[in-house]
């Protein structure tokens, strides 16, 4: 996700002629390739980089030694009385940069993706062993996103962090210095944005390099790093606001947590004394039951907060941030995602887009607001009919590919109906699949039951160590093979889960799709681009009140999309009034007996217990994310679905009113708004 949309964020930055850089790790392997057997997920090993990368060139001589372990001894000047810090017994890994050319459209502006990579430093530890040294360090680029269920899982994903920003802003100062005599402007010179949690370790490491490298003291310092320093959350969910026990950062990274527990001291002083309140000071310091909270010292450290959606921003303010919105409202501000229309519409649909320089013109390629023109021609019946022809012809294209990959048959009049995300209880692909597993049952129960034929697509990687989420997987694929084993189900449903999603197969999927599934529990989702990418080729959103959906809604209305269920405020309102899921599910027993079937062997050849994971995360966590209670607003959105469809001119209309309002999803746009409003910076000329 964080991937995609920065990748996002390169082209537009480039297209827009903007100078602007990215940095992360040279990971070795990608996140995993993933397998179905028996309907199970399996990971495998994703080598993207075995055939090499000729895109990548190593720079060794701009490498750097990235310090972890050892301790700080403290000495001081008996004559200034100034303190200087020394990092003894460190052990020092080598960070060596690759650099990938990020080229826009109609630009001659390139800017620079710096991937670093671990080798072994000229400094070799002296109480280590050789080859566990090598180990280690090879470990640190190793693997996206390493388990981090485990000790050991914890360090490794700290160390990446640290590795990463360090070696990154001793590029960006060395690169100021190259053009200023010293780094008095670099926060005026320089702005780092800091992409959720993750690179929040800039701000201490900023910190040292000011401090302890080029002798700035310590106000100076602080000044230049908050000048710097723009913070973007996103996600709400509690799990995902990264936190540090003390015993790691401090083992870790001793001069670091320092610095940390100095800029902690330093704000609570700060907070007590704008607000008089222990309470308050207890709610917002950085350091509080034996962890640093990276959130929290993102925000003291940044002159610059945002959402990634109005309502996400909204909750930032109102619940998560809401403290630190009292202390310091100017720094909070919303940047609503959006994704490169070149990538996603105008390369991966090149039928659509010749289409849309036929009627409107080639503008909306640099300028995606262009598209609105579009509204003009949404009337217009010939064009209605030249779009559903694409939509048939793209339809076949991803039939072919199922029929290839999954051995699934799907009629080509089939509605497709696209969930495609990483899996996750929030994103709800299990309420997805219970309105399925109701309408198998109605099917079956009902002789005269009737629908326009549709196909549910799935597509999701679980993580390794998510065992809920691998279970929904099995769960869909025995659903899948239900129906295909029934001939009367596949006159109404087919039910298709594809493997392995990647950027190539959502190309595929969302050129196809009649529907893009947005159902996450609203509140939970901080924006969402993949309602955006399918918005952009015509599908209509049948989402909930979350994330971007809002603004999807705000911009086409209720006659061009589908909203249902519990807003964010509905939902406050049933948690605070008790809401219990076990007497909700005696109100609807249709309902009822669908979850029930969950344990009673119906979806797994009478083993009772295959999905038990499943219905005791529903019913012993009183449904956290809310399925049963969304549950008959879905079901009557599937049938509004359903109902809309038979009209097939509305169906094209509204189909062409998303696309004519889909440049405001741009991520150009998106990149303007950082550009002006917290980087201050301005395009080049070529």
């Amino acid at each position: 996700g964080l991937g995609r949309l920065a990748a996002c964020f390169m082209d537009s930055l480039a297209s827009e002629s903007l100078p602007g850089n990215g940095i992360t790790l040279r990971y070795k392997y990608g996140f995993f390739k993933q397998k179905i057997v028996d309907g199970n997920q399996v990971e495998l090993p994703d080598q993207w980089l075995r055939l090499g990368n000729v895109w990548e060139v190593r720079k060794p001589k701009h490498a750097v030694d990235i310090p972890f372990w050892g301790h700080v001894e403290i000495e001081k000047d008996d004559k200034t009385g100034k303190l200087t810090y020394l990092h003894k017994d460190a052990e020092y890994v080598r960070a060596v940069p690759y650099d990938m050319p990020m080229v826009g459209r109609g630009t001659e502006i390139t800017n620079t993706l710096r991937l670093w990579d671990s080798e072994a430093s000229d400094r070799l530890p002296s109480n280590k062993d050789f080859h566990q040294y090598i180990i280690e360090l090879d470990e640190i680029t190793q693997n996206v996103y390493p388990d981090d269920s485990t000790e050991k899982g914890k360090y490794l994903r700290l160390k990446q962090q640290y590795f990463f920003v360090s070696a990154g802003l001793q590029a960006i100062i060395k690169a100021h210095l190259r053009t200023y005599d010293s780094l008095d402007s670099f926060g005026e010179k320089t702005a780092i944005q800091l992409n959720d949690t993750h690179p929040v370790l800039a701000i201490p490491e900023l910190m040292r390099l000011l401090m302890d490298e080029h002798g700035y003291e310590w106000d100076h310092a602080w000044q230049i790093v908050t000048q710097t320093m723009g913070f973007t959350n996103h996600t709400v969910l509690s799990e995902a606001l990264e936190r540090w026990s003390i015993q790691q950062m401090k083992t870790l990274l001793p001069r670091i947590y320092m610095i940390i527990v100095e800029i902690d001291h330093r704000f609570k002083d700060f907070v007590y004394g704008q607000t008089h309140d222990r309470d308050f000071v207890n709610r917002v310091q950085i350091i509080r039951d034996n962890q640093v909270h990276m959130a929290h010292l993102a925000i003291v450290g940044s002159h610059s907060i945002n959402g990634v959606a109005q309502l996400h921003s909204q909750i930032l303010i109102d619940d998560l941030f809401r403290d630190f919105y009292q202390l310091w409202p100017e720094k909070f501000n919303n940047k609503t995602n959006g994704v490169t229309h070149r990538r996603w519409l105008t390369y991966s649909n090149p039928q659509l887009h010749e289409m849309l320089v036929d009627t409107i013109g080639d503008d909306y390629v640099y300028e995606p607001h262009q598209l609105e023109k579009l509204l003009d021609f949404v009337d217009n019946e010939d064009l209605q009919q030249r779009f559903m022809n694409i939509k048939r012809e793209r339809k076949q294209i991803l039939i072919d590919y199922i029929e290839k990959e999954c051995g699934i048959s799907v009629p080509l009049d089939s509605i497709i109906d696209t969930q495609a995300k990483r899996l996750h209880a929030y994103k709800r692909q299990l309420l997805n699949a219970l309105h399925i597993m109701y309408l198998i049952k109605k099917i079956k129960k009902d002789p005269s039951f009737t629908m326009q034929h549709q196909t549910f697509i799935f597509s999701a990687k679980a993580a390794p160590s998510y065992v809920f989420a691998k279970k929904v997987i099995k769960l869909i694929n025995n659903i899948s093979e239900m129906v295909e084993n029934d001939e009367r189900l596949s006159q109404f449903i087919k039910v298709v889960f594809i493997p392995n999603y990647s950027v190539s197969i959502a190309e595929i999927l969302l050129n196809a799709s009649d529907v893009s599934e947005q159902i996450s529990t609203a509140g939970k989702e901080a924006s969402g681009t993949g309602n955006m990418k399918f918005m952009m080729n015509g599908a209509i959103t049948l989402g909930t009140y979350d994330g971007a959906n809002v603004e999807i809604d705000s911009l086409v209305g209720p006659h061009d999309d589908i909203i249902f269920g519990l807003r964010v405020e509905d939902i406050k309102h049933l948690i605070y009034n008790g809401y219990n899921v076990w007497d909700e599910l005696e109100k609807n027993p249709d309902l009822k007996e669908v979850v029930d079937s969950l344990i009673d062997g119906t979806w797994a050849n009478g083993d009772i217990e295959e999905f038990r994971v499943i219905y005791d995360e529903l019913m012993f966590k009183n449904d956290e994310y809310l399925l049963v209670a969304d549950f008959e607003a879905y079901r009557k959105a599937q049938e509004e679905v359903q109902r809309r469809y038979a009209d097939s001119k509305g169906w094209a209309r509204t189909m062409l009113v998303n696309i004519a309002k889909s440049g405001f999803f741009s991520s150009d746009r998106t990149i303007q708004q950082y550009a002006t409003d917290i980087w201050d910076i301005k395009p080049l000329k070529s």
